[in-house]
């Protein structure tokens, strides 16, 4: 463990996330997973889910950590991470019949959050889902104490991030052509958004 990057996070989501995710991806082949990390959450996700290719995909500092979780793991369908910054025009890797992205929004700055449904609408088949994992204000307001320390936190390590408004997302989602079909509530106060691109 010493030479890969730990998320103490990761190992805390996981297993709800999972439990998520082996419903809406039953029926899926093809996953983008916008914002790898450590890698923990591929290597996890791609052992539960072995029917699925799992595309990693970070900005390339994060590459080596990622590279070193999939090297431990050696599973056969999970894809070494492709070089993805949400502020290209163009993500490379194809198309996928499912996105994934867990703990993102928040760190991204709006036009960035702007510019990753985007780019999820351009790699995103139809009738491909979006799977998003993370905390979220409803009607302008944080739904929990630890929430708004959080993004305190946030804002003070970066003025641009923050806890995002449920009904913003859902606007710039509905913009690529996606509706919300389900919002899952999480532990630790976070959420789990799943949409659907129309056919």
């Amino acid at each position: 463990m010493a030479n890969k990057p730990y998320s103490e996070s990761c190992d805390q989501n996981r297993e709800p996330i999972l439990a998520i995710l082996r419903g809406v991806f039953a029926d899926r082949h093809q996953v983008l997973e916008v914002g790898s990390g450590t890698g923990q959450h591929a290597v996890y996700f791609g052992a539960g889910l072995p029917h699925l290719r799992w595309q990693t995909a970070d900005v390339c500092n994060y590459h080596p950590g990622i590279k070193a979780w999939l090297a431990d793991a050696a599973l056969p369908n999970i894809a070494p991470p492709l070089e993805l910054d949400v502020n290209d025009d163009h993500w490379h890797g194809g198309r996928y019949d499912a996105v994934f992205s867990a703990n993102t929004l928040h760190i991204m700055s709006w036009l960035e959050v702007e510019r990753f449904f985007a780019g999820v609408g351009r790699v995103l088949e139809a009738g491909g889902v979006l799977v998003v994992y993370g905390p979220f204000n409803y009607n302008g307001q944080f739904t929990a104490e630890s929430n708004a320390r959080f993004d305190q936190w946030l804002k003070a390590r970066d003025p641009a991030s923050g806890v995002r408004d449920f009904e913003a997302v859902d606007a710039l989602a509905h913009k690529q052509g996606l509706a919300l079909v389900e919002d899952c509530a999480m532990p630790a106060n976070n959420r789990t958004l799943i949409w659907k691109k129309s056919a």
